[in-house]
């Protein structure tokens, strides 16, 4: 029988690391403030119960905090970096993306560096222009990373160990906002989830609506209003957004004939437009509209809140595009 507890994301995010610590003596994290806990408290009590060797305080600096991860990762460890805020991260891009992202195909094959860089994303209490962004098309872009957008409680948890436990390097990029989210995570359950694998939230025969972190929250209650006006929509959460789950999203949108890609990043050059393509030229035969997408415009994050909705992608927006696309075929 299942062994079900309600947490928080942030509790999620410490159960996992807890496991992990326990499992493999190699895993290590380090990052500025994680020993009191971490900025949002998914760190909390880890120094405490393993030691500040092994949860370790860093200097003010990104790009020697994820350039010591890469030196340890290539020598044996598994190192998980936290960067607080995903905009600090782009201090160390040259350790992200010239660095741990080719190691392997540079070293053919020789050298790996599996780490985890936790970057927490999107708009989160007038937190302003520097620290709102949701930038993980960004990384979808490199060759060589894994990025990882989970959604709930039980995700953090179970695509936290897979990432930890992968040969690669994983950027990990939880939602700001829904630190404090609850949800189920069965204690019984130890293993990984599989990194590349969409879950289906809701189903339905309409339309099909992609999203991940957050939005993935938004998309739901937008199905909801949908279905008080007779339309039925597949919610599906990509949950990893390199690799991604085309037969999850292609197996839909067979049935339903109809795609809305939705995400809280700005929509010029966000992943949505991949998925777009992809499915445009992959499934074009089945569908009965044109795919859409839906993101934020492409201004900064105002520090104002009447400002920062100015970004947000409502479940309001979300309707109102998916009445058009039924309208239209």
């Amino acid at each position: 029988m299942a062994s079900l507890i309600t947490v928080t994301a942030a509790e999620a995010s410490i159960l996992a690391l807890r496991e992990e610590f326990e499992r493999d003596e190699d895993v290590w994290a380090l990052g500025e403030d994680i020993g009191r806990g971490g900025v949002f408290g998914q760190y909390a009590g880890l120094q405490d119960e393993f030691g500040p060797e092994r949860v370790v305080d860093a200097p003010i600096s990104e790009a020697a905090i994820l350039g010591a991860a890469v030196g340890a990762a290539m020598v044996g460890a598994r190192p998980v970096v936290e960067m607080r805020f995903s905009d600090f991260a782009l201090c160390a891009m040259d350790e992200m993306i010239n660095q741990a992202a080719k190691a392997r195909y540079m070293f053919g094959g020789q050298a790996s560096v599996p780490i985890v860089v936790r970057e927490p994303i999107g708009l989160w209490r007038s937190a302003a222009a520097q620290h709102s962004q949701s930038l993980e098309s960004w990384y979808a872009h490199v060759p060589g990373l894994i990025v990882v957008c989970p959604s709930t409680p039980a995700d953090i948890r179970g695509l936290l160990k897979a990432s930890i436990r992968a040969n690669d390097p994983v950027v990990f990029m939880e939602h700001k906002g829904h630190w404090q989210q609850r949800g189920e995570v069965d204690l019984d359950d130890m293993e990984p989830m599989e990194l590349g694998k969409a879950a289906v939230r809701r189903e339905g025969a309409d339309v099909t609506i992609v999203s991940w972190s957050a939005q993935v929250h938004v998309a739901l209650d937008a199905a909801e209003r949908l279905a008080e006006r007779g339309v039925e929509a597949d919610v599906i959460d990509l949950r990893t957004i390199f690799p991604w789950d085309k037969d999850a999203v292609s197996a839909s949108v067979r049935r339903t004939g109809r795609l809305l890609v939705v995400h809280e990043s700005v929509a010029v050059g966000g992943f949505g437009g991949e998925i777009a393509a992809w499915v445009a030229e992959h499934e074009f035969q089945h569908l009965r509209a044109p795919v859409a997408r839906l993101g934020a415009p492409r201004i900064p994050v105002g520090y104002a809140p009447t400002l920062e909705d100015q970004i947000r992608v409502t479940a309001d927006d979300i309707v109102d595009r998916i009445i058009r696309m039924t309208n239209e075929g």
